[in-house]
């Protein structure tokens, strides 16, 4: 696929909050692109930015959440010198778990570099068992995204 402008839906809302990554030369693989698997790591760092602006809270040991999947689509490849800007928003909140959507682009050109979905679900460390999402979380998290995240049934 061509490093276009495309990307999800035009009329999808904006990201909440938007970090740059400026790569390191050990973020790249051996024909000189930034690793996939780097991405991940790249979408983690976007959560713990993310947690802590919305918690206020500069400690992310505690998170009251565990990630339970990842979904990434590559776009286009990006190189060591460019700065990337990694986009994330919460789309919904179901009974257990919440959903994170981002795309990472190059900063300069706005080319689309990856869309991913990941899906978090709530989590008793010490039970190590899933547990219902947490009312003060669910709030917070509206309040923060300032919509409703009520998780669409698909039919």
């Amino acid at each position: 696929m061509s490093g276009d402008q495309r990307g999800r839906d035009p009329t999808a809302r904006p990201f909440t909050v938007i970090h740059v990554f400026h790569p390191r030369f050990r973020d790249t693989d051996a024909m000189g692109h930034i690793n996939n698997a780097v991405y991940v790591t790249y979408l983690e760092v976007a959560r713990q930015v993310y947690w802590q602006l919305l918690s206020r809270a500069a400690d992310y040991g505690r998170v009251p959440f565990i990630l339970a999947s990842v979904a990434c689509q590559f776009r286009s490849e990006a190189l060591v010198s460019e700065a990337l800007e990694v986009g994330i928003r919460c789309d919904w909140i179901g009974s257990k778990s919440f959903g994170f959507t981002y795309e990472i682009r190059e900063q300069r050109t706005r080319r689309l570099v990856v869309e991913a979905d990941t899906v978090q679900v709530c989590y008793d460390y010490d039970a190590k068992r899933s547990v219902p999402m947490p009312a003060d979380l669910r709030k917070r998290l509206e309040a923060f995204e300032g919509r409703s995240l009520e998780r669409k049934v698909r039919s």
